[in-house]
């Protein structure tokens, strides 16, 4: 299992997907360690130019951001016992930070199709009201097709990712993934997703 901090140096070692500037200066700070305040600025300019990710910014756009961040909670200012103050996630942007994978997240689609479909069903419980609506917007942007309320389709190899998904958002108990070879409304998926 990888800690926070070999997360974020892959996450800034990689120039595979667009992100924005807030994730990036979060993970600065988190693979940088705790940051001198009175340093900060220099601290951060000196790390940009080691990762992939932060050279699309300036250094005045990572200044804002770190403003930013500061004042919405995600990094704190702490002083240790030699009255030295640092910079530091707080638990609100470790959260923050740990979402990298699922935001980065991408099912490979294979040259040529198997020719079978991967149904998801699932029904979360009314207390999992804010997982369920993150969990459906997370697999239509992947791509995924509904059939029903709670019943979508793909046509590619997903459960790895699946199953990632549903774990991050704690339901993994409430979903089902099927691998079918018919479908009734074939054809029009088929259409749908560009298959022969």
């Amino acid at each position: 299992m990888k800690n926070l901090k070999q997360k974020a140096e892959e996450f800034l070692d990689s120039d595979t997907t667009a992100t924005n500037i807030t994730k990036v200066t979060l993970a600065i700070i988190a693979v940088g360690g705790l940051l001198a305040v009175g340093a900060v600025a220099p601290n951060l300019v000196q790390l940009l130019k080691d990762y992939t990710r932060a050279k699309q910014y300036s250094p005045k756009q990572f200044q804002k951001s770190y403003y930013n961040l500061k004042f919405t909670g995600f990094i704190e200012i702490k002083t240790n016992r030699q009255g030295k103050s640092f910079v530091c996630l707080t638990k609100k942007g470790e959260r923050k930070l740990e979402s990298l994978d699922l935001d980065d997240l991408v099912i490979a689609k294979p040259k040529k199709w198997d020719g079978k479909w991967r149904v998801l069903i699932f029904d979360l419980p009314v207390r999992f009201k804010k997982a369920r609506e993150a969990f459906r917007w997370k697999i239509k942007d992947l791509g995924f097709r509904q059939l029903q309320k709670s019943v979508w389709i793909y046509p590619y190899p997903c459960g790895e990712e699946l199953v990632f998904i549903a774990e991050f958002f704690n339901v993994t108990n409430y979903i089902e993934i099927l691998t079918v070879e018919k479908i009734l409304s074939e054809v029009e998926l088929k259409k749908h997703f560009g298959l022969k």
